[in-house]
């Protein structure tokens, strides 16, 4: 399951890379290319929390939920940073955006919404792995 887990997290981590990558490559409609806004681009994505032991205890436990907790509030400070707009219609009506910008702006929302609901999943199978192992006793 550790394996599991740490080949998950890097999978994550190069899936961030080829999206970075194809940001800066791909062309819309109006000939804008798919590129975060200047301000957009110096927010950090947050590296996921470290691996939770495959046999884990309680405290491995409350240790990972920590974590996760800490990385949700940094994924949430993320989105904030490249959410230039409160809500979509200000992201729609900005005349300083493109159509690419725009989409740039969705496609790293939405990465790092999946890569957060990943993570939770990955905690998730944690605990119920450690409930099991608790009812076996």
């Amino acid at each position: 399951m550790k394996n599991m887990i740490l080949k998950s997290f890097v999978s994550l981590a190069f899936g961030l890379v080829l999206v970075q990558g194809a940001f800066a490559q791909e062309v819309v409609g109006d000939g804008s290319t798919v590129v975060l806004p200047i301000e957009s681009q110096s927010c950090n994505l947050p590296s996921a929390p470290p691996a939770i032991p495959d046999a884990p205890v309680k405290d491995d436990l409350l240790k990972a939920q920590q974590n996760v907790k800490d990385f949700q509030a940094a994924m949430i400070a993320y989105r904030e940073c490249i959410n230039l707009h409160k809500n979509n219609d200000e992201l729609v009506n900005d005349p300083d955006l493109t159509n690419g910008n725009r989409q740039a702006i969705t496609e790293a929302h939405n990465y790092s919404v999946d890569m957060e609901e990943r993570v939770a999943d990955m905690f998730n199978e944690a605990v119920r792995a450690y409930k099991a192992g608790l009812s076996k006793d």
